[in-house]
């Protein structure tokens, strides 16, 4: 499958990721178990958003000077639209890892640790799947409308199910951990796992730990073929994807006293999922242009948003 990325730049990249992440690691670690601020977060969302917009930046400038202004605008746009269909995906992911953490009743300080290590195993994750998915579509052109059958799918059950209450206590996979290890009752601070009188035991954050992977898992599943849809270059593909990963830890602590607030953008994200779905399903008959792709996500985000402000949310049953 053909690519803007050159050896230098996929290199560049993974060493910018590495840097990223140990950078986030260290501020994590100096910090020790102490509070993030909403002023805090706020910043280091900014600076990501900020590094993600002169990452695309110097893209286009770097196409622009090799390649010609008609492809530096195409993949700048590209990358824009992915990001921001990742990013606002991101936040239906970061309203789930709340609901873990409130079931749990993990202290906030020690919330840091598990999303810095949920982050990483997404990164991993999404690689992986999308170097996978990259090669199945170069094989396979009839995957594509797979993509768009499980987006438009998945869609329509968000729709549905956007009200719908979550019961952790029904979840198989909890059901199944706590009949298989042995599990403290209470937290010892950020460790996963404890020695009591010779015997291993798991704490709740090791449960929540990997609650979270499971969700990493599911969310890669469905923002994966949603930029497939937008473009097939494995490169804006990986770049778009994990530039929306990076911010997350930040954007969390930010959104987390907000979740309630933007009660109606799971119809909002519904909704995108549909159209990038039917996007794809059409991608033989009529190849819908990504700078129209863009408005109509951006636009569905700022509505639905903007909706929840003003929107009373309807009181909960029982």
């Amino acid at each position: 499958m053909e690519s803007i990325g050159t050896w230098w730049m996929w290199a560049a990249f993974a060493a910018f990721v590495v840097v990223a992440l140990v950078v986030d690691l260290v501020m994590l670690q100096s910090k020790g178990s102490a509070k993030v601020s909403f002023k805090e977060a706020l910043n280091w969302s900014i600076v990501w958003i900020v590094l993600s917009f002169v990452f695309n930046g110097l893209l286009w400038w770097y196409l622009d000077a090799n390649y010609g202004r008609e492809l530096a605008n195409e993949k700048s746009m590209e990358f824009f639209t992915g990001y921001l269909i990742e990013k606002s995906l991101a936040v239906d992911n970061i309203f789930v890892f709340l609901m873990l953490f409130m079931f749990f009743g993990v202290p906030i300080e020690y919330q840091k640790r598990v999303l810095i290590l949920g982050i990483i195993g997404a990164i991993v994750l999404r690689a992986v799947m999308i170097l996978i998915g990259a090669w199945l579509i170069s094989q396979f052109h009839w995957v594509l409308y797979l993509f768009g059958l499980f987006l438009l799918v998945t869609g329509i059950k968000m729709l549905m199910m956007a009200e719908a209450e979550s019961d952790l206590q029904k979840n198989p996979l909890l059901k199944w951990m706590r009949g298989h290890f042995r599990i403290t009752d209470t937290f010892h601070g950020e460790k996963f796992m404890v020695m009591k009188d010779g015997v291993r035991w798991f704490t709740p954050l090791f449960v929540v730990m990997v609650m979270i992977g499971i969700t990493d898992v599911i969310f890669a599943v469905d923002s994966i073929p949603a930029i497939f849809a937008i473009t097939l270059d494995p490169f804006i593909v990986l770049t778009s994807n994990v530039f929306a990963i990076l911010g997350l830890r930040a954007m969390y602590f930010m959104l987390a006293d907000l979740s309630d607030r933007f009660h109606l953008l799971k119809y909002g994200l519904a909704f995108i999922l549909i159209f990038i779905g039917i996007k794809m399903l059409l991608l033989d008959i009529y190849k819908i242009p990504v700078g129209f792709a863009l408005s109509v996500v951006g636009i569905v985000l700022l509505v639905s948003m903007l909706a929840s402000l003003y929107v009373t949310r309807p009181p909960r049953k029982g």
